[in-house]
């Protein structure tokens, strides 16, 4: 069996003006992402996503892998991440690099869970894992006005048990908008918050000694992800867990976290980390140093179901049945066609389960007339 072609293909959509959604540092109406097809000599087909603008994806594909990827035997995928540091030399590093290595990487795991029969998330050595618990993101910035508590309402009505809302524009802000969120969610619930990376150490402090009452599962990017040492000082004094991830890529920013003790929890995307073979590289480092991984999803259907193989794969170590802490995947409640439209089966989270899809590989269909319509060439 051997790679015969590879397609990028981008896709993307749009909000009306002024239904924009975003975080405290802005707004944004355009969704974007970049799906990759992968076809063998035997018609087997393999998706993944590169969640990066289409054009770059295109042009680092046909400049830097094309050629190696056209005649590769998927089977030899996990040699693509480490080859990636070092041909081509000097490159490996780039963020654009590594999502389109995420892409290859996924779509030929797709192809090697569909030639063999079994789902992804057990090639990776997970055991047989049938659900996972979704928590919504939720609770944006918006640019048109909206009752602050109706996402929430919204997410309890849906069967949600765990919400993540965004926070970050002023302590006393942070405050109200934590407190109609553990409000609504009621006390058994789990939340979480996301401060972007939009505070100095010292603010992201402040709110999270002021929002510790509410009892928080984690606090995620409370600094810049490139501030390494405020994430350090951040850590050293608060008690709430801190999470990151999700604008890192690669083992090696993935390692830093991990060594320097910066983080409590680590947020791999699958369409930037390096895909299957570097996620799973992260989640050992991570667990072997008793780090929780969590996946971080903001993709499209392809990238939702890779993040959610990759979830059912990973450890609960150290815990055992006496701590059930349940491995939770992120369900953004935006507008999402890009994630709802594009596969023939949707994931669907209400009632507080997500189901890891059972069939071969990444275990979905994709609905090419869908990716037609949202397809940006």
């Amino acid at each position: 069996m051997e790679v015969t072609n590879v397609e990028t293909i981008p896709i993307s959509m749009s909000l009306p003006e002024g239904e924009g959604v975003g975080d405290a540092r802005g707004f944004g109406r355009t969704r974007a992402t970049t799906l990759l097809r992968i076809e063998t000599d035997d018609g087997t087909v393999g998706w993944g996503e590169a969640f990066a603008p289409g054009s770059i994806v295109a042009a680092t594909i046909d400049e830097l892998f094309r050629d190696r990827v056209v005649g590769m035997d998927p089977f030899d995928v996990e040699s693509l991440a480490d080859e990636s540091y070092t041909d081509p030399y000097h490159f490996g590093g780039s963020v654009f690099v590594q999502s389109c290595v995420s892409a290859i990487d996924v779509a030929l795991w797709d192809i090697i869970g569909k030639t063999v029969g079994r789902p992804v998330h057990r090639l990776l050595g997970g055991t047989e894992c049938r659900t996972l618990t979704p928590y919504a993101s939720t609770m944006y910035f918006t640019d048109a006005e909206r009752p602050l508590e109706r996402p929430v309402e919204e997410a309890v009505d849906e069967g949600f048990t765990a919400a993540k809302i965004k926070i970050g524009s002023g302590v006393e802000d942070d405050i109200e908008r934590v407190r109609v969120a553990r409000e609504i969610l009621g006390d058994d619930a789990r939340l979480m918050v996301d401060m972007n990376g939009n505070y100095r150490p010292r603010q992201a402090v402040k709110t999270a000694k002021a929002i510790e009452k509410y009892d928080i599962t984690w606090i995620e990017e409370p600094v810049p992800p490139e501030n390494e040492s405020g994430y350090r000082e951040v850590k050293s004094r608060i008690d709430t867990p801190i999470a990151a991830g999700e604008a890192h890529y690669g083992r090696f920013a993935f390692k830093r976290l991990v060594d320097d003790r910066a983080v409590d929890i680590v947020q791999p995307n699958l369409g930037r980390c390096g895909g299957f073979s570097e996620a799973r590289l992260i989640a050992d480092m991570a667990t072997t140093e008793n780090v929780a991984v969590r996946p971080h999803i903001w993709n499209s259907g392809v990238g939702m179901a890779a993040a959610v193989q990759f979830a059912a794969s990973v450890s609960s170590y150290p815990h055992t049945r006496n701590i059930p802490e349940p491995m939770m995947v992120e369900f953004d409640r935006s507008e999402n066609p890009l994630r709802s439209e594009i596969l023939e089966t949707p994931f669907d989270p209400s009632g507080g389960i997500l189901d890891v899809p059972q069939g071969p590989g990444l275990g979905i269909s994709v609905d090419r007339d869908a990716v037609e319509r949202y397809r940006t060439e």
